[in-house]
């Protein structure tokens, strides 16, 4: 029984597949059209619900503008200074101390030399009071020279240093590489300010307790004295000097005797605000730091000393000592042999070093000429051997 043949449909039958193509394209048409006039709506309404979820979001206001100078954060008027052309090792602690005792509306300003602006600028600690405006590192220009106490001092007392370098400032704490602020004191710097100068007295009846190597100055009361008189180079210290004229100048309150002694020196003075300790110690008056108690007192109410002090453990001391360097003549007879037994020792070590260095000198010298008289050697061989070449190929 033979199956009756399939049919296939026309180009124009109508199918399912063209039906839903139909439908897609009237679909796409119709969005289309619709489109362009429900866009305002939709836009419209997607902001209306931003504007809704703005609303909702708690209201922040952030009003801070960061300083273009980080110094306006600090009095102007207010500085500690310190002059030092030497690399002193002990700078850097000195200085992050003094920065951590004054007040904090005043600023640090370190006058150095190249090697000593080098010196204390490596250390990162130092960077960041620079960073923040705390701290100053000057190196003056020439003519200005500070390699000497007499050069300093004619620093101190030259009006342009002031008018150039210190404009606007009132009051400064001067403090030398010999010199500390105690943590310890109950008194601020700022308790200081109605005084023209105060500083050390030199003995109990000094008129003038103005002894510079820690000491506040009032800068209007240093201008007046500048302003009539000019100090001669090479004679008295700066702070003599301005203390000569400070005291009897009318309307200016300076320090005498202990009465506004601000620092500990050669008087005793009762829990003062610093100490100058002038050659790093080794000028000390025996009646104030010979006796181990009180000398024990000082170091405990000021333990900041032992950063600017040439200091020597206990258990270094001489045997026989008691503590006050009350030693026998043969104790110090034996002291003083082995410090000249020290002396010759590297003495002869450095001779011998010199001399070291001398033949090591004269034996490059000597090679020096055997390699020259060597190369000449070779050289004139070398020259007779071509000239007979010469000759022969003639």
């Amino acid at each position: 029984m033979m199956a009756a043949p399939q049919t296939q449909p026309g180009p124009l039958a109508i199918t399912k597949g063209k039906l839903i193509i139909l439908a897609s394209l009237v679909f796409t048409w119709w969005v289309a059209f619709l489109l362009p006039h429900y866009t305002p709506a939709i836009q419209a309404g997607i902001q209306s619900r931003l504007d809704e979820a703005r609303k909702k979001l708690p209201a922040i206001k952030l009003d801070w503008k960061p300083a273009a100078n980080p110094r306006s954060h600090y009095n102007a008027s207010k500085i500690a200074l310190i002059v030092e052309h030497r690399p002193i090792p002990h700078l850097v602690p000195q200085i992050l101390h003094m920065i951590g005792v004054i007040p904090p509306d005043w600023r640090m300003v370190f006058v150095g030399s190249e090697k000593s602006t080098v010196s204390i600028g490596r250390s990162v600690a130092i960077k960041h009071q620079q960073v923040i405006g705390k701290m100053d590192i000057l190196v003056l220009p020439e003519p200005w020279q500070i390699d000497s106490k007499e050069n300093v001092h004619r620093l101190m007392t030259d009006i342009r240093f002031y008018d150039e370098f210190l404009p606007g400032v009132e009051w400064i704490l001067r403090f030398e590489s010999d010199s500390i602020l105690c943590s310890n004191s109950e008194t601020s710097l700022n308790e200081w300010l109605g005084w023209s100068w105060a500083g050390a007295p030199r003995s109990v009846e000094d008129r003038f307790a103005g002894n510079g190597g820690l000491s506040l100055r009032k800068v209007s009361a240093i201008r007046r004295v500048l302003g009539f008189q000019a100090r001669f180079n090479n004679s008295e210290p700066e702070d003599e000097w301005f203390g000569k004229r400070l005291w009897i100048l009318p309307g200016e309150k300076v320090a005498a005797g202990v009465d506004g002694a601000l620092t500990f020196e050669d008087v005793y003075v009762e829990n003062p605000m610093g100490f100058h300790v002038r050659d790093g110690g080794r000028n000390l008056k025996d009646e104030i730091w010979k006796n181990k108690q009180q000398r024990k007192k000082l170091f405990n109410y000021c333990p900041e000393l032992s950063l600017i002090m040439d200091m020597k453990l206990e258990r270094q001391r001489c045997k026989g000592d008691n503590g006050e360097s009350n030693l026998s003549q043969s104790q110090l007879d034996a002291a003083k042999r082995k410090e000249e037994d020290e002396k010759r020792k590297h003495e002869e070590g450095e001779r011998k070093k010199q001399q070291d260095q001398e033949n090591k000198k004269k034996q490059e010298e000597e090679q020096r000429k055997a390699a020259e008289t060597k190369k000449a050697e070779e050289d004139k061989k070398a020259e007779e051997k071509k000239k007979a070449e010469q000759q022969k190929g003639q």
